[in-house]
């Protein structure tokens, strides 16, 4: 539709032609149509809300590796190819407006959805969609500080879950599937249960762990573009989901498990993987200032 209605498909020349173009007239209403339809298609990609159903089945039922390549290449791809879209021309604004409504949702549905959950990979479908909410919270600004935010996020996001899904994966090799198999990992298996606890607590944006400085960006990047609702939905929504975030450790440290689980060692590629990652995790908020710096000479070139 916007090819048929511009004539054109690369972002230079959309740019020039959507600059200062009014939605007016037939034209228009097709360059407005062709846009809405790529955002859903974004939308439905990344499983933001209301286009998340397949999320928690095909989690579940993929392969680990597998549905840790779902949970983050699709969200770092879409979203930079939704801030090269919704930067050139006047439909910007109606794109943030469409993204505001979804991050709130996703935000809300993830938060309450996980909390029912009994499997620990529809456990992280679910948060998967809450963050979706949270990072499209910098991008719903339009600003410089929200791309800014939006890449800190992504960036954090992607580091906490592979953390996790390693973890996990090493689990399911004895066949660990629901919540309540983790009960008494803390005995059979520390590290690989102290490691899991931190990368929760980060997910659950608890300081001094890399998951706080990641939604204090995004909520600070709202505030400053007047987004004051969306903020204090993102507060609210954090701390409903710290409830599951921090059974996952009740479970791991002090439940007893009906029947015990011996574990199989984690491979020595796992190890070092867990290594960096855990690292980074309770680093970053000690010395963010390359993070910072990075992200911030992304986001103005993506203005440039």
């Amino acid at each position: 539709m916007i090819y048929g209605s511009t004539g054109a498909t690369h972002f230079d020349q959309l740019a020039k032609i959507l600059t200062g173009y009014e939605i007016t007239g037939a034209q228009s209403s097709g360059i407005f149509m062709g846009i809405l339809f790529i955002a859903v298609g974004f939308l439905f990609k990344i499983t933001a809300v209301p286009f998340h159903m397949w999320a928690p089945d095909i989690y579940e039922g993929s392969p680990t590796p597998v549905t840790a390549f779902l949970s983050i290449a699709p969200k770092i791809s879409i979203s930079a190819n939704i801030s090269r879209v919704s930067i050139y021309g006047s439909y910007g604004a109606t794109l943030q407006k469409i993204f505001f409504f979804c991050s709130i949702a996703s935000m809300i549905l993830g938060a309450l959805a996980a909390m029912a959950q009994t499997k620990v990979k529809r456990l992280l479908a679910h948060s998967s969609i809450g963050h979706v909410g949270y990072i499209r919270t910098g991008f719903s600004c339009g600003t410089i500080e929200g791309i800014q935010s939006l890449l800190i996020g992504i960036f954090i996001y992607a580091l906490m879950t592979i953390d996790a899904f390693a973890i996990v994966l090493a689990l399911r090799q004895t066949r660990v599937k629901y919540i309540a198999d983790l009960g008494a990992l803390a005995k059979t298996n520390p590290i690989s249960a102290i490691t899991f606890s931190i990368t929760m607590f980060s997910y659950a944006g608890i300081p001094p762990l890399a998951g706080f400085c990641s939604k204090f960006y995004l909520f600070f990047a709202a505030l400053g573009c007047g987004a004051y609702f969306l903020a204090p939905v993102g507060v609210v929504t954090s701390v409903i989901g710290r409830f599951y975030y921090i059974r996952l450790a009740k479970r791991m440290f002090f439940d007893t498990p009906r029947t015990w689980i011996l574990y199989e060692p984690m491979d020595r590629n796992k190890s070092l993987l867990l290594a960096m990652t855990s690292s980074f995790i309770t680093s970053s908020f000690l010395y963010p200032s390359p993070l910072f710096s990075v992200t911030h000479q992304m986001a103005l070139s993506s203005y440039l």
